[in-house]
């Protein structure tokens, strides 16, 4: 009988490129959930590839996240998820009633170096951990690379 199951959470990040900020936090959410939280990213004009520096510091943490390419943002994926987390894609995100919808200022990776991504990377690290804190996940021990 599954009616005592609880359903997995799933959370949605939205950025204007999705090849930084809501890379990091889908590739932190993925790994610190254990795969208990289902995670999707997607920006509103994404771009060709993921920032070379979000993959550098990823790898950092011990997050490959060289296979992922941005996507582009769809109602669905937005109907789909529990939580719609944007960073700085304003109006281009779709509303639900219904929806928990978040924003995280977080700056702009895009065209920074390592030791100016790091912190950005580290902020969203923290933010994730309380959002699983909030879905009642507990987070696994990734290790670090």
């Amino acid at each position: 009988m599954t009616e005592n199951a609880t359903p997995t959470p799933s959370a949605l990040f939205v950025c204007v490129h999705n090849a930084g900020r809501s890379q990091m936090a889908a590739a932190y959410l993925r790994a610190l959930s254990g795969g208990a939280v289902e995670v999707r990213s997607a920006g509103s004009a994404p771009a060709d590839q993921i920032n070379p520096v979000a993959v550098k510091a990823m790898l950092e943490e011990g997050i490959d996240i060289r296979a992922e390419q941005p996507k582009v943002l769809t109602t669905e994926a937005v109907q789909a998820s529990d939580v719609v987390i944007t960073m700085g894609c304003g109006d281009a995100c779709p509303i639900f009633p219904g929806k928990r919808y978040e924003d995280w200022a977080l700056e702009d990776p895009a065209g920074q170096g390592i030791d100016a991504v790091r912190p950005i990377r580290d902020e969203i690290r923290g933010r994730v951990l309380t959002l699983l804190d909030e879905l009642g996940v507990a987070p696994v021990v990734v290790p670090r690379g």
